[in-house]
């Protein structure tokens, strides 16, 4: 076995879920990624822990969307909900062949299959819980990448020194975690503002997601003010959704435009109360992301970006005061901000066109 499966695998088992004797593990992966299931269960048994794991695929996902009903999707994650419940952390492997399998699944089925889901996730988000990347070929094509170079790129990001991440991230997160409001300005395309008043900002190093990468709190549901241009491509049920522009008025999106399958944004944004509200604000810091990929694990913790998430929000980033976004959607949107740009915490610049202040190139 590649020694860089092995690593991945250790990362996973013992830095992000950080298994133990005793612990019930799901392991929830696409087909590809055997090799790393392999790894990260025979790890889990050296540790003492009990696994359950499911190799899944997307054309048989697709499948059973386009011929089941409505009603039965509803109710299509009761066995999932049971497995997550039992578990004590969940383990969550990517690794699609064909990135646009579930392109032709009608928005209406992907809502309610959305809807059936959330108490999965709030299951989920109770638990351990990791997701990661296996470097597929169909990651590869979609970054328009060979097998060989996609795997250097997914290993370089995930396999690091976390420690040091952490330990450099921390300095953002001392500068936002005290901040009442932040701006995002990215030429005259961007300019929006948000109270994080009352939230925490977090450190996602080795964590949940891996990579790991960026820092991120929620703002304050109904203080979203401006508008921004996302100008990074989004893929959506498996579909491209470019330049997505959206104006805010008092926390709520009020205008919106792409000028690609805007029809597929206007149904995310109307899927229920939340999904048309910001749940999350993110910041780029994994210098190891260094090209966008089509791949938003991967893309929303690029530096030199800021994403935005319409939908819920992390329980986590909401202070005991303050109101969380509760929505069956979470989907990430990324800002480039490497040129022309700025993020201002409480009126102080802390990034100007990537460049952080706590670092040496910093040009106030």
């Amino acid at each position: 076995m590649d020694p860089r499966i092995r690593e991945h695998a250790e990362v996973l088992v013992d830095d992000c879920a950080e298994i133990a004797a005793g612990d019930q593990v799901v392991i929830v992966a696409h087909h590809t990624a055997e090799d790393l299931v392999v790894a990260v269960a025979e790890l889990v048994g050296e540790r003492g822990g009990i696994i359950h794991h499911s190799l899944g695929s997307s054309r048989a996902r697709r499948a059973h969307k386009l011929a089941a009903d409505e009603e039965t999707l509803d109710q299509q994650n009761e066995i999932a909900l049971a497995a997550y419940e039992a578990a004590d952390a969940v383990v969550q492997i990517r690794g699609e062949q064909n990135l646009n399998e579930t392109g032709d699944v009608p928005p209406e089925k992907n809502a309610v299959a959305k809807r059936a889901n959330m108490a999965v996730q709030e299951a989920l988000l109770d638990s351990r819980w990791v997701l990661t990347q296996w470097p597929s070929t169909g990651y590869a094509q979609k970054a328009e990448m060979s097998t060989e170079a996609y795997e250097e790129f997914v290993w370089n990001a995930v396999n690091k020194d976390w420690d040091a991440v952490r330990e450099h991230q921390a300095q953002l997160v001392e500068l936002l975690d005290p901040a009442d409001e932040v701006r995002i300005v990215s030429g005259d395309t961007t300019d929006v503002r948000m109270s994080v008043a009352g939230n925490h900002a977090k450190n996602d190093a080795d964590d949940n997601n891996m990579p790991g990468g960026e820092v991120f709190t929620a703002p304050v549901v109904d203080s979203v003010e401006g508008e921004v241009l996302f100008d990074k491509p989004v893929l959506i049920q498996g579909r491209e959704v470019l330049d997505v522009r959206l104006v805010f008025e008092d926390g709520e999106v009020v205008e919106h435009e792409a000028t690609k399958n805007e029809d597929l944004l206007t149904s995310l944004l109307e899927t229920d109360e939340g999904s048309s509200r910001l749940g999350e604000l993110g910041i780029g810091m994994n210098r190891d992301i260094d090209r966008f990929t089509y791949n938003m694990l991967f893309d929303e913790k690029m530096g030199d970006t800021v994403h935005m998430a319409i939908g819920r929000g992390y329980e986590e980033t909401v202070g005991e005061d303050n109101e969380r976004n509760e929505s069956t959607v979470h989907e990430d949107m990324i800002v480039d901000m490497s040129e022309d740009s700025r993020i201002e915490f409480d009126g102080e610049v802390v990034q100007r066109d990537g460049t952080f202040g706590f670092e040496e190139s910093f040009d106030g």
